[in-house]
């Protein structure tokens, strides 16, 4: 089949609430300060009344990275599930309106459509408390195989991990990518889902797995070692592996090559989050073009660049035209 899409991503249907907080908002919420905890329904309402003003927007891990993609000037679509709610209608919209395909479920008579609280601190890191709500009841038979036939790069995000219903939506995806000769990617997402489920990810990641992402902190935590040992390491069971590490830049892993990339430069750095997010959509989109591997960590890092320079996970400018701006 021909692709229709360069990346279909699937993961957490979130709707993102973003706002400015001193570090003693997050000492008195008992929060963990730059990690994502899971929060019930009656807390998030409890947290989200107590939370400044801020930006409220569709998001997720995915849903973000595949906004970048279609920034890039890609074509992407997102399968995920919200509820047959107001901000499930929503959700679905805004997704069109960034020119992502939306697919996936829409859950009736069940939790609400779910909402990350996300506080920046002034120092631009972000602490996040998401309550999943439909988004967790994703299931197997939310995955449209044409969708994932069509798209170049099945992505993945890790928090799905953690149900098990939606880690069976990640093999019968895996399943019909692997039927279609497409790339399987794969974001660990955050260490808490690695210490979670190291053994099964390491086996996933072993078998399943084309393209994988993480952060320092996640891949360190993989492996339970330092940096260059983690590196030696996924070396010999991912096919590519690109890890960023904030200000180092990022390093793009493939055999016995190794790719240094540069952090691109911005002006000041105002909110983290989304990121990764931004570096995984720069990276996709660059290798479901047929772009190098270094091109591809370069218009990774333009990407995270553009995102921490303003609060939102998502840019706010066309990636394209900075892409071609510099040269890439």
């Amino acid at each position: 089949m021909t692709a229709l899409y360069d990346v279909a991503a699937i993961g957490n249907a979130i709707v993102d609430v973003i706002s400015p907080a001193e570090e003693d908002f997050i000492v008195a919420e008992g929060l963990h300060k730059g990690a994502m905890g899971l929060i019930d329904e009656a807390r998030a309402e409890q947290l989200y009344t107590r939370m400044s003003s801020g930006l409220e927007t569709s998001g997720g891990s995915a849903a973000n990275t595949v906004a970048g993609v279609a920034s890039f000037g890609g074509r992407a679509a997102f399968i995920g599930k919200v509820a047959k709610d107001a901000l499930g209608q929503v959700y679905a919209a805004d997704m069109d309106a960034i020119g992502v395909t939306f697919s996936g479920g829409v859950l009736e008579g069940g939790p609400s459509t779910a909402r990350c609280l996300i506080n920046v601190t002034p120092d631009g890191q972000r602490t996040m408390a998401t309550y999943l709500g439909a988004a967790g009841a994703l299931t197997a038979a939310d995955v449209d195989p044409a969708v994932i036939e069509a798209a170049r790069i099945v992505y993945l995000e890790g928090y799905l991990f953690d149900p098990i219903e939606a880690r069976r939506a990640f093999a019968k995806a895996a399943g019909l990518a692997r039927a279609s000769n497409r790339l399987m990617a794969l974001t660990l997402s955050d260490a808490f889902v690695v210490d979670r489920h190291r053994e099964a990810l390491l086996g996933f990641i072993e078998t399943e797995v084309d393209v994988l992402f993480a952060n320092e902190v996640e891949i360190t935590s993989l492996f339970q070692s330092d940096f260059d040992t983690a590196v030696a390491k996924v070396r010999q069971i991912a096919k590519i592996a690109a890890v960023t590490r904030s200000e180092k830049g990022s390093v793009v892993i493939a055999g016995g090559d190794l790719h240094a990339i540069s952090a691109a430069p911005v002006e000041k750095v105002v909110d983290t989050t989304g990121a990764g997010d931004q570096y995984a959509a720069g990276f996709c989109f660059g290798l479901a073009q047929g772009r190098s591997l270094e091109v591809c960590g370069r218009l990774g890092s333009l990407a995270a660049a553009e995102v921490i320079s303003h609060y939102g996970p998502r840019p706010l400018v066309s990636l394209k035209e900075l892409a071609a701006k510099a040269g890439l």
